[in-house]
């Protein structure tokens, strides 16, 4: 699935990707491929991606690595759509 992660500043991320975990206002959540559509908003906490992240140099400041190819970025909070295998993250 594709992945787009927008910050007030920049792009941080889009790209293929395994799957995306996010701290939904209602508890942590896991999107993969093929989920159904899905719009929430998000609290303070740790969106972490699973795949092979290729991070550009300008934004690569704003992750970290985890363990077994994960890639997370710390959020206070935002709003996440997904609709045909696309997860649009706008992240604060």
């Amino acid at each position: 699935m594709y992945l787009e992660i927008v910050s007030p500043e920049a792009t941080l991320f889009s790209g293929e990707v395994i799957s995306v975990i996010v701290p939904g206002i209602d508890g942590n959540f896991e999107m993969l491929n093929n989920h159904a559509p899905i719009v929430s908003l998000l609290k303070e906490g740790t969106v972490r991606i699973s795949g092979n992240i290729v991070l550009e140099k300008e934004v690569e400041n704003h992750f970290t690595k985890g363990d077994k190819n994960t890639t997370l970025l710390n959020i206070n909070s935002g709003t996440l759509e997904m609709n045909g295998n696309k997860v649009i993250i706008l992240a604060d």
